[in-house]
């Protein structure tokens, strides 16, 4: 029953027996558990390697079980920060990707770029988008992590995007948590789905991204400046990876307008992933940038978490939320 905590069936016999009989030794444990003593003596190793045997205070040479309150909830939370660190690995994958089949795409020779074409500057990039956007037929996907829309960003999209829901494009936008803190995009966003459109977020987007018809991908070449350029991608297996990965996004994402539910350890999606980046050692400005809010509303979210841990520093504040719970597979 113990087995994906690290303890096979003889390990578990063993532990159960120095339980009920602290006192026992490995002739008396391999006599009452019906095994040899070599396979007490590989139990014994298996459970002080899982910290589940410690040395005896009252006599020296013997080890001492550990109780299943101490010791079995150590085993979890090592599970749980294993399964955190997975799902971390999960999440720079996507990101990696993106910047992967961006960085191929602009290395491969001249004769085999067939598929990607590469536009400089910000009036190529919105000059490359407009024509796409003309062409398109079925549908639009986009990931903006940017967090809350400038004004100014939003009215000169408003024509583009009410032409295509008229002609009955499809539009799905994944924005950050943070766009919900934004009146005018709350406004924009309200418009937006009169009209048609699709808007969900999530806490943090691996990279800028706009797929038309699920044969374009356009990606920025920097992630973390996209008005250095950008990739207009074509190519049939770049663009299943892609629209997997918007798939994938979308799937986990929740809408605009949804109020987030606090989780059972009383903790909303933005502070969720907040707990997630503080174990990781990052600092507020990198926080905020990853959330899509600014560096003092960072600041403040951490200080609020770590209070809320009685941490002091952030990798005490991984360790403590690895003990409450807070850090699982799912984030």
């Amino acid at each position: 029953m113990l087995k994906s905590l690290g303890l096979d069936a003889i390990a578990e016999a063993v532990y159960r027996g120095l339980l009920a009989q602290p006192r026992d030794g490995v002739a008396d444990l391999a006599e009452r558990l019906g095994l040899t003593t070599g396979q007490v003596r590989g139990a014994l190793d298996t459970l002080s390697e899982l910290a589940l045997l410690r040395p005896s205070y009252d006599r020296e040479g013997e080890l001492w079980p550990v109780s299943p309150e101490v010791g079995l909830q150590m085993l979890m939370a090592r599970q749980q920060a294993e399964l955190a660190a997975h799902q971390k690995q999960l999440e720079d994958s996507r990101a990696a990707a993106a910047r992967l089949i961006a960085e191929f795409a602009e290395a491969r020779p001249a004769d085999t770029r067939s598929h990607s074409e590469r536009l400089t500057g910000i009036d190529q990039i919105r000059d490359r988008l407009a024509a796409l956007t003309r062409e398109t037929r079925e549908e639009v996907m986009t990931f903006a992590p940017d967090g809350p829309q400038r004004p100014e960003h939003i009215e000169a999209a408003k024509p583009l995007n009410k032409e295509l829901l008229e002609r009955g494009v499809r539009m799905r936008t994944v924005y950050l948590n943070s766009a919900s803190n934004s009146p005018h995009t709350l406004q924009y966003v309200s418009w937006l789905s009169n009209l048609g459109g699709e808007v969900r977020t999530v806490p943090t987007l691996p990279t800028r991204m706009i797929v038309v018809d699920r044969k374009a991908a356009v990606i920025p070449v920097n992630s973390d400046n996209s008005s250095e350029g950008a990739l207009v991608l074509t190519g049939h297996g770049t663009l299943t990876a892609l629209c997997a990965l918007f798939d994938s996004v979308w799937s986990g994402a929740r809408p605009l307008n949804e109020e987030s539910r606090p989780d059972d350890q009383g903790l909303t999606d933005q502070q969720a992933m907040v707990v997630v980046l503080l174990a990781e050692g990052h600092t507020d400005e990198t926080i905020a940038k990853r959330l899509g809010v600014s560096p003092r509303t960072a600041r403040r979210l951490a200080s609020e978490l770590m209070t809320r841990l009685g941490a002091r520093s952030r990798f005490e504040a991984g360790v403590r939320a690895v003990q409450n719970g807070w850090l699982s597979e799912q984030r």
